[in-house]
């Protein structure tokens, strides 16, 4: 694995592909040195106050995210829940779309999208479930979010009307 940066955008390329990201709307020193014979990525703020010191811990969790992503891989499960009427999901494009037919009765066909690197499939293990998988772990969250947010109801009481998709686990992918 790699971790580059040049005038705060950090590329970190691994097994799995690679992640760029720009921080370059924060006011950070970005830099690489070696601690001990190690590769560190250092994050200096001069003069900060209280957001600014907050953004260095938040720099460094997404360069972790980013780590993880390039080596391990990030996988979200969604189930489906309807009391009546079963949602239907079809996955064309190689996982690279969801359409979701039959939700509370309706005709309308939703489609959705994946945001960038990011494949749905259906569990083959367990009934009413999805599976979406990537390295992004921003672009896999916000495209649960996305289905999510397609399957919520409208004018009816949502303590009675909890049909819809939500997310049921979240994680790394198990490396076998």
């Amino acid at each position: 694995m790699t971790v580059t940066v040049e005038s705060r955008v950090v590329t970190v390329k691994g097994p799995r592909g690679s992640l760029t990201k720009s921080f370059q709307h924060l006011d950070v020193d970005l830099y690489l040195t070696e601690v001990e014979g190690e590769k560190k990525l250092m994050c200096d703020v001069w003069f900060g106050k209280k957001k600014l010191l907050a953004a260095t811990r938040t720099v460094t969790s997404h360069v972790n995210n980013m780590i993880l992503g390039t080596t391990t891989g990030f996988r979200y499960t969604m189930r489906f829940v309807y009391a009546h009427f079963p949602i239907n999901a079809n996955i064309p494009n190689d996982g690279k779309k969801v359409e979701i037919r039959n939700f509370l009765g309706e005709k309308r066909t939703r489609k959705i999208e994946m945001l960038q690197d990011t494949k749905i499939s259906r569990s083959d293990t367990v009934k009413d479930q999805l599976v979406l998988t990537g390295n992004d772990i921003e672009a896999v969250s916000r495209s649960c979010a996305l289905i999510h947010q397609m399957c919520l109801v409208k004018k009816k009481d949502i303590r009675m009307f909890l049909d819809g998709i939500y997310v049921e686990s979240k994680g790394l992918i198990q490396t076998e």
